[in-house]
């Protein structure tokens, strides 16, 4: 199925007729979502303007889990990437499109996305469930303690020792606030990760999903596809699945299929997030009465 044969515009009049009908509203999303808003890890051009040095060494995206740099040079990404990433002060056109389209519709999220951009463009942030972290945290690698810390002050102290000519920080490395050990960012990398931050919100949609079986929910899923299909993709499937009056719309330009139990509850649309809301939100002109059709 491709975009360019697919009917944007009868999509998006389904999910506007199924968002009329929901009661509830479950919004899921993955990478693809914030990439659609501008926010894409993979793209080679952000990365050479932003990364300099890193780029001359041969990388070319900030998928860099895994990636063997030193200290110096590791640190000095966490803080370019983070900063431009979670602590970018601009409202982000895309997502305030997908809040004012939600409106007052009861509503959880639920997202792999680690960037804070819900919260930061008209989300509630107490129903926002983040399994995968925030790049706002970081904790200490052991870890000693349950407790996570605010990234915002090491980022800028980082920043502020940072070479872009060299890609470098200078000066002592972070270190945890409680043991002085070594300290990462508070993302789910490995099973070091500090999940405390985000079991109440967790637990709370878990509550308010407790409370669907009657209600008709609608999940709205985007840009989620297989590199971590157990924290978005699978688990609203199986929502979909458990609750009668469920449906899922699908929002993926690359895998946008879904299972064949579902087929009669499910929207594919085999398209980037960006062109189903500006199709859901731009308004059409109405036909002109003095022109023939």
């Amino acid at each position: 199925m491709k975009e360019s044969t697919f009917d944007l515009e009868a999509a998006a009049g389904t999910l506007r007729t199924w968002l009329g009908e929901a009661d509830r509203v479950l919004i899921t999303a993955g990478a693809g979502l914030s990439a659609a808003a501008g926010y894409d890890y993979g793209d080679e051009d952000r990365f050479r303007e932003l990364f300099p040095a890193l780029y001359r060494l041969g990388l070319r995206s900030r998928y860099l889990v895994g990636v063997p740099l030193p200290p110096e040079l590791w640190w000095g990404y966490w803080a370019v990437h983070i900063d431009d990433i979670r602590f970018s002060p601009e409202p982000n056109p895309l997502y305030q499109q997908l809040s004012s389209l939600v409106g007052d519709k009861d509503h959880w999220v639920m997202t792999s996305n680690v960037d804070a951009l819900f919260a930061r463009n008209g989300f509630a942030p107490d129903r926002i469930f983040t399994p995968q972290g925030d790049y706002g945290r970081y904790q200490c690698t052991t870890p000693c303690t349950p407790t996570t810390f605010d990234s915002r002050p090491l980022v800028a102290q980082l920043l502020a020792a940072y070479d872009p000519a060299t890609g470098a920080v200078t000066g002592p490395m972070p270190r945890c606030p409680n043991c002085d050990g070594e300290v990462e960012i508070n993302v789910r990398i490995g099973p070091e990760f500090v999940d405390t931050p985000y079991l109440p919100a967790g637990r709370r949609l878990q509550d308010w999903l407790g409370t669907a079986a009657d209600t008709r929910l609608l999940i709205m899923e985007f840009g989620a596809g297989f590199n971590t299909p157990g924290v978005i993709r699978w688990p609203g499937e199986h929502l979909t699945r458990q609750i009668p009056h469920a449906r899922l719309v699908r929002v993926n330009p690359t895998h946008p299929e879904a299972p064949d139990d579902l087929a009669d509850r499910t929207l594919s649309v085999p398209a980037g997030a960006d062109h189903l809301l500006d199709a859901l939100t731009v308004p059409h002109p109405a036909p002109d009465p003095a022109v023939a059709p």
